[in-house]
């Protein structure tokens, strides 16, 4: 009697995509999301810069794309030059022109989402922060595009968003207008008055924000600091001693991870469960560094 025997399915891929990426927290949440779902899936972490990412794209083309490769996950400075790169948008990548999550639906397909924005909403409702008069964004980047998305469905007065120059804040009034939102944008220079918002959202590079720290009013609010190493950043040091509510960079690593967890599996995950071993699994590493 012959025997037929079938090849193995293949093994399903994912990465982060960036540069710099070797700090990144990606492959730890990850495999941590894909223990606790019981897959038996690789996720990586690959240098690329942003003139290269249509390139690492094209390697990854062919038949195979579909079963091999789950999808990507994308940190800076690739979310914006991922837009042009892709052949269909979710909503929220088309209106921030930044896609931090890419799926392969077929064969040439490129399916951009940004996970970022409903993961940022997901981490304050978790932590009981609901809707806000007014807001408060520091930076004008694409993350501060996402804080901006985000504060849509939160915020029911004006957000008010601190840059070093006006240019950085251009990309983000069609994001105000599509989300209905009333934009101010103020100097950096008088970002202190910006601590006295009920929210305020943070997404300045590591140390620009750090002499804030001496300004934190003496009842603040909120603050989501999106960075995470290190962590508590100063800024975030005195606002939890001086009382406030403090969300960090893990926080939202983990809420949008367990977004692109799904979009790369195609199913709904116990999120209660996969965000709790995704947060266990960062902060261990955290404290290993």
């Amino acid at each position: 009697m012959t025997v037929l025997s079938r090849p193995p399915a293949p093994v399903r891929r994912a990465a982060v995509l960036g540069s710099p990426i070797r700090h990144s927290l990606s492959p730890v949440l990850h495999a941590a999301a894909y223990e606790v779902l019981g897959l038996d899936w690789t996720y990586d972490a690959h240098e690329v810069a942003e003139d290269g990412l249509g390139a690492f794209l094209g390697r990854l083309g062919g038949p195979e794309l579909p079963g091999t490769w789950a999808g990507l996950s994308l940190t800076m400075p690739l979310k914006r030059a991922a837009i042009p790169l892709c052949t269909e948008l979710d909503e929220v990548a088309r209106v921030t022109t930044a896609a931090n999550t890419l799926t392969f639906p077929a064969p040439g397909e490129v399916h951009g989402a940004n996970t970022d924005v409903p993961g940022m909403r997901n981490a304050l409702a978790a932590a009981g922060v609901g809707g806000v008069e007014r807001a408060a964004v520091l930076g004008g980047g694409a993350t501060a595009a996402a804080a901006v998305a985000a504060l849509g469905s939160l915020c029911r007065g004006t957000v008010e968003v601190y840059v070093r120059t006006p240019d950085r804040a251009a990309e983000l009034r069609p994001v105000a207008d599509h989300y209905g939102l009333r934009l101010e944008v103020r100097s950096w220079e008088d970002a202190a008055h910006s601590l006295a918002a009920p929210l305020v959202v943070a997404t300045t590079p590591k140390g620009a924000a750090d002499a804030l720290g001496a300004k934190v009013p003496e009842s603040p609010g909120v603050l989501f600091d999106v960075l995470y190493d290190p962590w508590p950043t100063p800024l975030a040091a005195a606002w939890s001693a001086a009382g406030g509510l403090v969300l960090g960079g893990l926080d939202l690593l983990v809420h949008q991870a367990v977004l692109q967890v799904e979009l790369m599996t195609g199913s709904t995950v116990d999120r209660a469960a996969v965000v709790t071993a995704m947060t266990a699994a960062g902060e261990a590493e955290l404290s290993r560094r």
